[in-house]
């Protein structure tokens, strides 16, 4: 999401004609999920994906066609098994494509959302098919407003949640981290490395992702996970571990992994209970991290988190 309406903004800033397309409904096979965005310009250059194949392509011709008349429209594809693969359907099966021609009307609404996006808040875009039009609502947690689990289509209007971008916060600068944090950034996750140890963090490269040199209980009492974060912990230090997890636990995050191997992990348990976490909260922490996939080099144990946090958050 956060990418196509970056571009989407960026290119009427720029005085192109553009829409926006989503994936409102699927059945059978599909290989986007309802809620997956497009954004479109006039000259026919786009950002992200609804499906594949000749699918796509009809999708930007008809998209471009809504930006000459305004308005919106809905498009379903239905698609026999023979000619699944040209199309871009692993198996055959139906999408339901919403294209909207976006309006200067509409940008109050899509900045609104982005900016959400950014700083870990949530909302509600509406995309109304009657009028094209588009709205924002912000969510607050305090007023005990519940946000939609997932996107919804209510009749012609479309109803997307936006939630802030999932983070990874990794304690530790250590060899394993640096596969994790570029295959959890190209996944769309907020990385951030934290570690004291300045050699740590300054000999090593983790792609995109942010370096924080400082204490992990220091850097949550300021930046606390929320339940779009994952927090693992990496460095077989308990000075560093314990702590991490002490603040992880009393978060709403959705997963808490800690690197050791079984009888580590017991020994870190009865730790984390001698100082006050609870046999319930115990439970969260997933020891030994990652899953079984008889992983052995750090490349392959980064896998193996990066999947185990995959399967969780799916799953939720």
């Amino acid at each position: 999401m956060q990418t196509e309406l970056e571009s989407l903004i960026r290119w009427q800033a720029a005085g192109y004609k553009t829409a926006l397309a989503l994936v409102l409904a699927t059945w059978g096979s599909a290989p986007r999920m309802v809620g997956s965005l497009m954004t479109i310009r006039a000259d026919g250059t786009f950002e992200g994906s609804v499906s594949g194949g000749c699918v796509e392509g009809t999708v930007i011709a008809e998209a471009v066609n809504q930006m000459a008349k305004g308005g919106a429209r809905q498009l379903c594809f239905k698609v026999s098994e023979e000619d699944a693969w040209s199309v871009g359907l692993a198996c055959g099966g139906e999408i339901q494509v919403g294209v909207l021609a976006i309006t200067p009307d509409a940008m109050p609404a899509l900045t609104a959302a982005l900016e959400a996006r950014r700083n870990r808040q949530m909302g509600l875009l509406t995309f109304d098919f009657t009028d094209g039009s588009i709205l924002f609502d912000a969510i607050s947690i305090a007023n005990g407003t519940a946000l939609p689990e997932r996107p919804t289509l209510e009749g012609d209007r479309f109803l997307l949640p936006v939630r802030p971008k999932p983070r990874l916060d990794i304690i530790g600068a250590v060899h394993i981290a640096q596969t994790l944090a570029p295959m959890a950034s190209s996944c769309g996750y907020d990385v951030t490395v934290i570690d004291p140890r300045a050699a740590f963090i300054e000999s090593r490269d983790f792609g995109d992702a942010n370096t924080v040199e400082d204490w992990p209980d220091d850097y949550f009492g300021v930046f606390a996970p929320d339940k779009e974060t994952a927090v693992v912990a990496l460095t077989h230090d308990p000075k560093l571990d314990d702590a991490a997890l002490l603040a992880a636990l009393h978060s709403p995050a959705f997963y808490i992994g800690a690197l050791g191997s079984r009888k580590t992990h017991a020994a870190r348990l009865e730790r984390l209970a001698g100082k006050g976490a609870t046999d319930d909260s115990l439970t969260r922490i997933h020891g030994p991290v990652g899953l079984n996939i008889g992983a052995k080099t750090p490349a392959e144990i980064a896998i193996s988190i990066l999947a185990e946090i995959t399967q969780v958050r799916r799953a939720s």
